[in-house]
Protein backbone atom coordinates (compact mmCIF):
# COMPACT_ATOMS: atom_id res chain seq x y z
CA UNK A 1 0.00 0.00 0.00
CA UNK A 2 1.22 3.18 -1.10
CA UNK A 3 0.83 6.17 1.65
CA UNK A 4 0.23 9.78 0.92
CA UNK A 5 0.82 12.21 3.56
CA UNK A 6 -0.01 16.04 2.77
CA UNK A 7 1.38 18.78 5.16
CA UNK A 8 -0.59 21.66 5.61
CA UNK A 9 -2.89 23.80 8.24
CA UNK A 10 -5.97 22.79 6.23
CA UNK A 11 -5.84 25.92 3.80
CA UNK A 12 -7.45 25.46 0.53
CA UNK A 13 -4.01 25.00 -1.32
CA UNK A 14 -3.61 21.41 1.16
CA UNK A 15 -7.21 20.16 0.04
CA UNK A 16 -7.00 20.71 -3.57
CA UNK A 17 -3.65 18.71 -3.35
CA UNK A 18 -5.14 15.79 -0.95
CA UNK A 19 -8.29 16.22 -4.14
CA UNK A 20 -5.68 15.35 -6.89
CA UNK A 21 -3.44 13.29 -4.53
CA UNK A 22 -6.62 11.14 -4.49
CA UNK A 23 -7.32 11.53 -7.86
CA UNK A 24 -3.96 10.50 -8.89
CA UNK A 25 -4.00 7.08 -7.10
CA UNK A 26 -7.32 6.26 -7.96
CA UNK A 27 -6.94 6.79 -11.63
CA UNK A 28 -3.62 4.69 -11.31
CA UNK A 29 -5.73 2.47 -9.43
CA UNK A 30 -3.07 1.51 -6.95
CA UNK A 31 -3.77 1.10 -2.89
CA UNK A 32 -3.44 3.96 -0.91
CA UNK A 33 -3.59 5.49 2.57
CA UNK A 34 -4.08 9.53 2.64
CA UNK A 35 -2.94 11.00 5.62
CA UNK A 36 -2.88 14.72 6.40
CA UNK A 37 -0.19 15.94 8.87
CA UNK A 38 -1.37 19.07 10.07
CA UNK A 39 0.58 19.37 13.08
CA UNK A 40 2.78 22.49 12.48
CA UNK A 41 5.98 20.71 14.57
CA UNK A 42 5.54 17.47 12.71
CA UNK A 43 5.55 19.46 8.93
CA UNK A 44 9.01 21.20 9.92
CA UNK A 45 10.64 17.65 11.27
CA UNK A 46 9.07 16.47 7.84
CA UNK A 47 11.72 19.16 5.89
CA UNK A 48 8.45 20.92 4.47
CA UNK A 49 9.95 24.71 4.14
CA UNK A 50 6.34 25.84 2.52
CA UNK A 51 2.96 24.55 2.95
CA UNK A 52 1.40 22.76 1.26
CA UNK A 53 3.84 19.57 0.97
CA UNK A 54 3.64 16.15 -0.40
CA UNK A 55 5.20 13.00 0.95
CA UNK A 56 5.36 9.69 -1.06
CA UNK A 57 6.12 6.51 1.25
CA UNK A 58 7.84 9.00 3.57
CA UNK A 59 9.89 10.73 1.21
CA UNK A 60 9.24 14.33 0.45
CA UNK A 61 8.10 14.99 -3.32
CA UNK A 62 7.02 18.43 -2.96
CA UNK A 63 6.58 22.03 -0.92
CA UNK A 64 4.84 25.00 -1.12
CA UNK A 65 3.17 23.87 -4.63
CA UNK A 66 -0.12 22.75 -5.84
CA UNK A 67 0.86 19.50 -8.09
CA UNK A 68 -1.87 18.94 -10.54
CA UNK A 69 -2.81 15.30 -10.44
CA UNK A 70 -1.03 14.33 -13.49
CA UNK A 71 1.96 15.10 -11.56
CA UNK A 72 1.45 12.99 -9.19
CA UNK A 73 0.85 10.12 -11.04
CA UNK A 74 4.07 10.36 -12.05
CA UNK A 75 5.61 10.80 -8.68
CA UNK A 76 3.34 8.09 -7.83
CA UNK A 77 4.39 5.66 -10.35
CA UNK A 78 8.41 6.65 -10.12
CA UNK A 79 8.12 5.62 -6.01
Amino acid sequence: MTKIEIYGTGCAKCKQLAKSAEMAAQTLGIAYQLVKVTEMNAIIDAGVISTPGLAINGVLKSSGQLLSSDAIQQLLQDA
